[in-house]
């Protein structure tokens, strides 16, 4: 393959009740939401972005929050944890904080050494806290209830689960160009570029676990970095050329998008880094206002009386203006 990604992009889930969903990334895990728009597909429902200051590629957790969404399941043929990177010294810091804003936590536990935390948010998506011992040069999102000394720097990982290992470890290593790294029993680790946090992908080997069902508190797709549209338009070609059923490419709004589904089942997704998410509004003001894309826009008056108001935390104002 000629292409290479240089890391995650962006993980995209389905949520519940668009408040509490809001509520809980933004004050208990302390991330910004950096754009407030809609499912280009679905325009009756919020796409919710959550990052970094600007939302820069790897920092991204996005949600379709339906409210009556049934329950998924987890299972083979999809992404069971999305994992963000704290730094090292942090892990304590996170437990209790969860701790206190009533989220049951596992044990802190060592894993290719470094520390992990896992819980659930209140839709039930698995979420891990991950120290990694290099450390994490990226800088945080600064708000009164998460410090930045503790605050969560961007993707650490995904794990996707697979009854068997060698097909995606193909696609994997193939069609996006990462590097196996490791294993850990039923456990496989892949890197993108130099690795580190925000460019990992670990492989799950559960042969016996059930199919798992993509609904409410699941991982709906995971993404991955391309440069520019140049670059994503001739490694679709690629990909088709490779026998990989990809779709056309999508605008979306913020990024060009193509999908394709890795041969364990989970959706995978090549986005690019440009155009970036301050190209409708400033930096100062991403996620306040509700933005539709241009072939939207003049549906906006019949769009807003579907959506249910959302109530947005101080918190997503910078701490320093």
């Amino acid at each position: 393959m000629s292409f290479k990604t240089s890391g995650l992009h962006h993980v995209t889930a389905i949520g519940g009740d668009p408040q509490r969903n809001a509520d809980f990334y933004l004050r208990t895990l302390g991330l910004r939401l950096v754009k407030t728009t809609v499912n280009f597909d679905d325009p009756g429902t919020y796409h919710l972005y959550y990052g970094d200051e600007s939302g820069k590629p790897g920092s991204l957790l996005t949600f379709f929050p339906w409210r009556d969404a049934p329950s998924g399941r987890l299972g083979t043929g999809q992404a069971t944890t999305t994992s963000f990177s704290v730094p090292e010294n942090s892990i304590g810091w996170w437990k209790q904080h969860l701790e206190i804003s009533g989220i049951e936590t596992s044990q802190v536990s060592t894993r290719d050494g470094e520390e992990v935390l896992t819980f659930r948010d209140p839709n039930g998506l698995v979420i891990a806290l991950v120290a990694h011992p290099q450390g994490d040069p990226r800088n945080p999102w600064d708000t009164p209830l998460v410090p930045g000394e503790h605050a969560i720097r961007g993707l650490h990982s995904v794990t996707l689960s697979v009854s068997r290992e060698e097909a995606t470890a193909g696609m994997l290593t193939e069609d996006l160009g990462l590097t196996f790294t490791g294993q850990d029993t039923n456990r496989l680790r892949f890197s993108a570029g130099e690795g580190g946090p925000g460019a990992m992908v670990d492989v799950l080997v559960t042969p016996d676990a059930p199919r798992g069902l993509v609904a409410g508190g699941t991982v709906h797709h995971v993404a991955w970095r391309a440069p520019d549209e140049q670059t994503q338009v001739a490694w679709r070609a690629e990909l088709l050329d490779r026998g990989v059923g990809v779709t056309s490419i999508m605008d979306r709004q913020y990024f060009r998008s193509i999908y394709f589904r890795e041969p364990g089942g989970t959706l995978l997704e090549i986005a690019t880094d440009q155009p970036g998410f301050s190209i409708d509004e400033p930096l100062l003001e991403l996620g306040r206002a509700l933005k539709l894309p241009p072939w939207l826009e003049p549906n906006r008056e019949q769009i807003q009386a579907m959506l249910p108001k959302l109530n947005l935390p101080a918190e997503n104002n910078p701490v320093h203006q």
